[in-house]
């Protein structure tokens, strides 16, 4: 591990040590290298954590969490969404959080899902590793605007992190239903101002970069995080669900 992942591992764990009050925690977990990495690190900070996974059946979250927990070997529960429900909840969702911005009803949809075998297993606090894409250039949008230069591409993260912000008040507004909270230790202030100011090389090289969150990829595998998490490209929380799909089809 060199000194700039050092530098970063202790401003992630300051971060969660600062958010995450609860010791007995769920993490929402895709077997992703963002969800992957803040399990290891809340494991090793001696939090008492349980894997949450919901998807439809065969889906590619269910099925890669399950790949990858085999790794890791941390304690699992999964929710497999019923495709009868799914029509009536999802409208139900639409209705509370009052938008029709496509990508908040699919991640609150997911998170009821999250909140709802959470509060089934007596977990009222759940951990979540967004503001990773946000802050290290994970969305493909980033490969877009990357030849436009660092100004660039700062003003589009402060596009991503301001929606990604209101929009986890819409995630946690759906949660409290089921008397669970969701957390973000990496969408706070002091952690916020600290990821802005690594280098844009660490994040992403070009507009060919298909990859990139470099210093997240090499963090994670520092940490113990298995290769076939740490170097996959992932797909977004309501595709490997298949919440995005499913929900196109009862509209």
């Amino acid at each position: 591990m060199d000194e700039n992942q050092k530098i970063l591992l202790e401003k992630i764990t300051n971060s969660i040590k600062s958010t995450v009050d609860a010791k007995k925690i769920g993490v929402a977990f895709s077997g992703g290298v963002d969800s992957t990495m803040m399990a290891k690190i809340l494991s090793s900070l001696g939090y008492d954590v349980t894997l949450l996974t919901v998807g439809f059946k065969d889906s590619h979250d269910i099925m890669f969490a399950k790949q990858v927990n085999e790794l890791l070997g941390l304690p699992h529960k999964i929710l497999e969404i019923v495709p009868k429900t799914f029509e009536k909840i999802s409208k139900d969702i639409n209705t509370k959080i009052k938008t029709d911005n496509l990508s908040w009803n699919e991640n609150c949809i997911a998170f009821y899902y999250v909140s709802k075998l959470a509060s089934k297993i007596g977990i009222r606090t759940v951990v979540t590793a967004n503001g990773i894409d946000e802050l290290f250039c994970g969305y493909n949008a980033y490969r877009d605007v990357v030849s436009d230069g660092e100004s660039a591409v700062l003003e589009l993260m402060e596009k991503k992190l301001a929606n990604e912000i209101e929009m986890m008040k819409a995630v946690n507004l759906i949660s409290s239903e089921n008397e669970v909270k969701i957390l973000q230790p990496l969408l706070t202030f002091d952690f916020i101002n600290f990821a802005k100011k690594i280098p844009l090389d660490e994040k992403i090289h070009d507009k060919d970069d298909l990859i990139r969150k470099h210093i997240i990829r090499k963090l994670a595998l520092s940490v113990g995080v298995p290769e076939v998490s740490a170097t996959k490209r992932k797909k977004a929380l309501q595709y490997g669900t298949k919440i995005h799909k499913t929900l196109l089809k009862s509209r």
